[in-house]
């Protein structure tokens, strides 16, 4: 059921020879390239901005370095060509269409405006989603988002799934080593970032899906402490988790974070199951073994080191994270991207009974009567959105904005690009407003391209100064610690952006009072 769930959750050589003298990370070198740390980077030109692909930011994890925090890159001579770098073992998905067994894969990609700038640029470093089992940093083009903001972008790899949070008894970081990745990347931006333009003093780092969930967790960590000023979590919250019965009959609750013990008892059977008693042995397994099972390591182990020493959940709740400011938000019918996964859909209330028991039933039959929803499909489709996504995320915006300012939203554009027909705003179907999603200019509409310019404008003035207003779009106040009060970003021809009660929206005051498990 485990592997069911996880599948439906996935939503995409340098040559040498051209010597400069040398310059010190941060100094020019020529038009057109870098000098970092370790060597020479060249860019290409896409638009209106100059991108630097392929860039590694730490050496191979691979035979002894596998399972273990990532170590610096090694230097190189000459210029480094933008090029993709690998994407990191994973299996066959519609970003990787033939999978990967790629442990090679610490590479991060920036992107700037082509336009010089006489003061240093912000910095997005954005975090791939993908149910922590898929995606890559090459996949999500900066181009647009990087010129039109005035920010440079860093898009990032980092170890998945097996890879990733793998854990067995005794092994330093087990269950971390993904988010150990991720914090790497950010030092090197800090070392870095000054040769691009950018600011390394005001860093905001931003994910959607599990990017938005390992943004959480680096809220939370206490490694993460000054390497970034800003948070963006978009579509993954701190709080997310979902009950028994939530998406599917025989589903077990869960969230993203387990106790370390867990995986690293997961990791004991897994071992034993290869007949493996030592690291070394299960160093030695050959990639492609471990992609085979990739999705039995898919969730973040808290309590085994300083990297995640707490739930990140129990964590936002009690104050314990970095106080810098937030934009959060959900799209607004989440959970529609699945309901195709799960089959015709047709007892609608026996669906219900088994999640919330018979008791609690007729309550959420009463609030959510099949009679308001085009199909039995529909109202599954927003009793799960409301549960597993947006209280979700209106808890952890309640939590986040005791301490400091957060900014809450909800993506409604019903017919994004990318979304199948009847959907409505489902998991995911904001992207192709922010970035090129593989490159490809996806066909909007002129509304939905103004929404496009709008969203990107209010992100890159959050990155820029902590605040995402300015002029030629609606104001965007920081919500209240009780209701939770943020914009809806919509196309005019759909109601424009406006303000909404994302509490109410989404019934949260109603399912807090259900006290459903979680």
């Amino acid at each position: 059921m485990k592997k069911r769930l996880l599948a439906m959750m996935a939503a995409v050589v340098a040559p040498a020879g051209l010597l400069v003298a040398f310059a010190g990370p941060g100094e020019a070198a020529e038009p057109g390239v870098v000098r970092t740390d370790k060597g020479l980077v060249a860019s290409e030109t896409v638009g209106d901005a100059l991108v630097y692909d392929g860039i590694p930011y730490a050496a191979p994890p691979v035979g002894a370095l596998r399972w273990k925090a990532p170590q610096p890159a090694r230097p190189w001579t000459g210029v480094r060509a933008s090029k993709t770098g690998s994407v990191c073992a994973q299996q066959a998905n519609s970003e990787a269409p033939d999978g990967s067994t790629a442990e090679d894969c610490l590479y991060l990609n920036v992107t700037t405006p082509a336009k010089p700038s006489t003061k240093p640029r912000a910095v997005v470093v954005w975090i791939p989603g993908g149910g922590f089992f898929s995606g890559a940093g090459s996949s999500y083009e900066a181009s647009k988002f990087a010129a039109r903001g005035d920010v440079v972008v860093v898009t990032v790899n980092y170890r998945l799934g097996i890879f990733g949070f793998f854990g067995y008894p005794g092994l330093p970081g087990s269950g971390t080593f993904g988010l150990q990745d991720q914090q790497a990347a950010l030092r090197w931006v800090q070392r870095n970032a000054g040769g691009f333009g950018g600011d390394p003093r005001n860093v905001t780092v931003a994910g959607e899906s599990a990017g938005g969930m390992s943004v959480c967790a680096q809220l939370t960590s206490p490694t993460s402490t000054g390497l970034f000023a800003k948070a963006i979590m978009q579509s993954g919250s701190c709080a997310f988790n979902w009950a028994d019965n939530s998406q599917y009959p025989g589903q077990t609750a869960d969230s993203p974070w387990i106790p370390v013990s867990r995986v690293q008892a997961t990791g004991k059977e897994w071992a034993d199951s290869k007949h493996c008693t030592t690291l070394e042995c299960l160093r030695g397994l050959k990639a492609d073994v471990l992609v085979d099972d990739l999705l039995q390591f898919t969730q973040i182990g808290y309590g085994g080191s300083p990297v995640v020493p707490f739930s990140p959940a129990k964590a936002m709740k009690a104050g314990l994270f970095h106080r810098v400011p937030i934009i959060s938000g959900n799209n607004h019918d989440e959970a529609n991207g699945w309901l195709a996964a799960f089959g015709d859909i047709k007892d609608y209330p026996a669906l219900v009974r088994n999640m919330v028991g018979a008791q609690k039933a007729p309550q959420v039959l009463r609030q959510y009567p099949q009679s308001r929803y085009e199909s039995p499909a529909a109202a599954w489709g927003a009793v799960t959105t409301d549960r597993i996504w947006s209280c979700t995320q209106v808890a952890t915006d309640q939590q986040a904005a005791r301490k400091v300012p957060v900014y809450a939203y909800e993506f409604a554009d019903k017919h994004s690009p990318i979304a199948a027909p009847g959907l409505g705003a489902a998991h995911a179907t904001e992207l192709p407003y922010l970035f090129r999603l593989g490159g490809y200019d996806f066909p909007m509409s002129e509304t939905q391209q103004q929404l496009s310019n709008q969203m990107i404008d209010y992100w890159t003035a959050f990155a820029r100064t902590g605040n995402p207003n300015g002029p030629d779009r609606p104001h965007w106040s920081p919500t209240g610690a009780k209701a939770v009060n943020g914009l809806s970003l919509a196309p005019t021809d759909q109601g424009g952006i406006q303000r909404v009660n994302l509490t109410a929206e989404h019934q949260c005051g109603f399912w807090s009072g259900l006290s459903t498990p979680a």
